[in-house]
């Protein structure tokens, strides 16, 4: 597949979205860290609200909800990113995406380990992230704003199933949760909890 083609597809979000366009609850700390305890292992991310903080705000404020506890790595691009952050509760889900961000501007590059969210385009994300694979600075330019790193667990990150590719429909997971994904994608790797660490 070619980059412009693989840059295309693989990081933006179903574009069906709409509402407001900040994010809503408590401000995040400058720094902190979030436990993300998965199948194949825990990982651990550190976030900087300095680096983007609308986006930290809300992913602060979803994983404090629980929002993406029992959410499924549902694309895999081997060499490339990572994709998760849709509730399996489909009325959950729907509440969160109701809620687009204003973009923050890039002043991080989406170099291996970053974690970043998934768009639709200017002004659409919500609940979407991807970690990067590998150096994929060819995205900065792209709008795609990096807001924390993995400092442990990236051999967690490389071993995530990766067996169903892009195959899962976002649009039906987005209708149908994680009903669709467990009768469907069976094997897909998940996160069991997401925790924040606060120092």
């Amino acid at each position: 597949m070619k980059m412009s083609l693989l840059c295309a597809a693989a990081v933006l979000a179903t574009a069906a979205f709409a509402g407001e366009t900040s994010a809503q609850g408590k401000q995040a700390p400058e720094k902190f860290q979030v436990k993300l305890e998965t199948t194949k292992g825990d990982i651990t991310l550190e976030v900087n609200r300095s680096w983007a903080p609308i986006g930290v705000d809300h992913f602060y404020n979803a994983v404090k909800s629980g929002f993406y506890n029992e959410t499924r790595f549902f694309r895999v691009v081997p060499g490339f990113i990572v994709q998760f952050g849709i509730n399996g509760d489909p009325n959950t889900q729907k509440k969160w995406r109701e809620n687009n961000l204003k973009d923050d501007p890039v002043t991080q590059s989406n170099t291996r380990g970053t974690l970043t969210y998934a768009t639709a385009g200017p002004n659409t994300r919500t609940t979407q992230l991807f970690i990067n694979l590998n150096d994929n600075k060819f995205l900065d330019g792209q709008g795609f704003a990096p807001f924390a790193k993995v400092v442990a667990g990236m051999d967690v990150i490389e071993k995530i199933n990766a067996e169903y590719g892009e195959k899962p429909d976002q649009s039906y997971v987005q209708q149908l949760g994680n009903n669709y994904l467990n009768q469907y994608f069976p094997n897909l790797d998940y996160i069991k909890k997401a925790t924040v660490i606060e120092n």
